[in-house]
Order: structure tokens, then sequence, then C-alpha cells
């Protein structure tokens, strides 16, 4: 579809979009269909067009792609003619009419705005980490694929205070799994993982390397373990940056605050999707989307025909 890099309008918006990965889509899809005027900006970095292969998506039995879910709803917003601009959002300001917002290339106000920009995950050192998430080999949500994990043997690499649950949770799906824990597991996060049969290895300084259809962890100068499958669980960075500068409520890690319409503390400002939550699931991005919009469009002026 073709992306617009023209901007500014004498009238503002009634709802800027920031992030264009399935949350920020589904609240684009809704708006135009209350005959909103809306735009997308997105930076094409969406978390979703890594996923080789959803099975949680409803309706698709034998799975989705990120990539092939997104082109679906990249088509929808087309056939709706909702703008959509291929940038980065830098500053996002108040304004009299709502919020200013500005970009590479272009600017434009907005009454409302949603933040749908997600989260960064934090990769293990591993040059390949692009193919082997393609390949199945790397994967980042256990809730996501466990099922099509069953009975592989598995590894968790990261510090124990994010390595533990996932491991844990692991622990239903297969008897092989092991945490390498990047930083000192303490009493408790011992206890809890040997009571559940799962090794913990101190491995500070663990490398990835790829065998075939395997994953080899490297570690302590010379031990070596390989694995069918790496869950990395190192943490991400929240991508809040731009309502956390407009003074929004988050939480420690980042993680905005909001109500049960997805309004944050900020009047007008929106959060859906990962940015809101630890749960990051394509079935929750597309209800926080259904639950903005709908709020958005309570909010604004009627508009009547």
């Amino acid at each position: 579809m073709a992306r617009h890099h023209e901007t500014s309008e004498a009238a503002p918006l009634d709802c800027l979009i920031i992030g264009g990965g399935p949350a920020g889509l589904l609240a684009a899809i809704y708006l135009a269909r209350f005959r909103r005027r809306v735009c997308v900006v997105d930076a094409g970095a969406s978390r979703a067009e890594l996923i080789p292969q959803s099975n949680n998506v409803p309706g698709f039995a034998h799975g989705l792609s990120g990539t092939d879910l997104l082109a679906r709803m990249s088509a929808q917003i087309a056939d709706l003619q909702v703008r959509r601009v291929t940038s980065e959002v830098t500053h996002l300001t108040r304004s009299q009419n709502g919020f200013h917002a500005a970009w590479v290339g272009g600017e434009t106000d907005a009454r409302a705005v949603v933040l749908a920009c997600g989260i960064v995950d934090h990769h293990p050192p591993f040059q390949e980490w692009r193919t082997a998430i393609a390949d199945g080999l790397l994967r980042y949500c256990p809730v996501c694929d466990a099922y099509e994990a069953i009975g592989r043997r598995m590894g968790v690499i990261g510090p124990p205070a994010h390595a533990a649950g996932k491991a844990l949770f692991l622990r239903g799906y297969s008897r092989d799994v092991t945490v390498l824990a990047t930083e000192p597991a303490d009493a408790e996060a011992r206890s809890r993982l040997a009571a559940a049969g799962v090794e913990i290895v101190d491995a500070p300084n663990v490398q990835l390397n790829r065998r075939g259809r395997r994953l080899q962890a490297s570690f302590n100068r010379g031990d070596i373990i390989e694995f069918d499958i790496v869950y990395p669980a190192m943490g991400a960075e929240v991508r809040s940056q731009l309502a956390v500068s407009l003074g929004a409520k988050h939480t420690k890690d980042g993680y905005l605050s909001v109500d049960d319409h997805q309004r944050t503390s900020v009047e007008g400002l929106y959060g859906i999707g990962d940015v809101v939550t630890d749960v990051h699931q394509i079935s929750v991005a597309f209800g926080h989307a259904a639950v903005a919009a709908c709020a958005i469009h309570n909010s604004l002026p009627r508009h009547l025909v």
C-alpha cells in the first residue's frame, strides 16, 4: 500500500495512532469505521513481524505468521483510506487542540492520541538471532508457542528474576528445562526451580551459537549445553517515552498505567498493547484496541449526517 509522508493539516485529526503493530492497526480500523479522521505513524519495527507462526489467533487453525497478519490488517486500513506515515514520532506535546506530534518529515495536531509503540526485547549475545527466530529455535513467548515445543529440550537465558517464572511455566510442557542464569540466583529461586525439576546453571557470560537445528550455549570458558529451543528472559525496553514525557503514570518497568477504557493519566492519551502490559499477546492487543477506539469515539463531538 502507498504510505504518505506529507502531514500537517489545518484541522486536527480526531486521533493519531503511534505504532503500526496489531494493536495500532486494529485501533485504526475501528476508528475509520466510526468515520473518524485518523492517521497511523509507524516506524516499521513491529515486534509482530518477527513471529514465524502464531497459533493463538482465533480462526487460523493452522497458524498465521506475523508478517501475514500485518499485511492483512494493512490492506484493511488501505481499503478504509486511513493515512499512514512511515516514520518515528520524536516529539509529542500538549496543544490547544489536544496534542501536537512531530516526526522526521512532518507533524500534525490531534484531539486524541493512541500509543501502540510496544516493546523491544533484549536479546542474548547471538549474531544469528533473527534467523534463529524465523526457524523456531529462539523463541520469546512460551504462552504463544510452548504447545508446539512439547517434549523438547529447552533452555531459558536471563537473570533468575525473569527466567525462573518462564522456566516453571515451560515445565508443564517438557521434563528437560534448564535455566542459564546470567546473574546469581537467590536461595528461594533455586528452591522453587529444584522442586519443579528445573536445572539451574550459573552462566554469567553465556554466548549462543547455531549448530544445525539446535542452539549451543557456551559459558564459563568451555562449558557447553545444546538445546532444541532457547527462550531468552532478559527483559525488554518499553516504548513509553512519549507518554512519560507528558507525565503519564507508569510502572517501574515503564509500562503505562491505564484505566478500564485504556486511558492514561494524561487526558486524551491512550495506551494499548504491549506498552501497557507484560501479557504480550495479540488477542490482548486486539481487546485493548477495540476498547480504546470505542472510548475515543464516544469522547469526541458527535458527527451527524
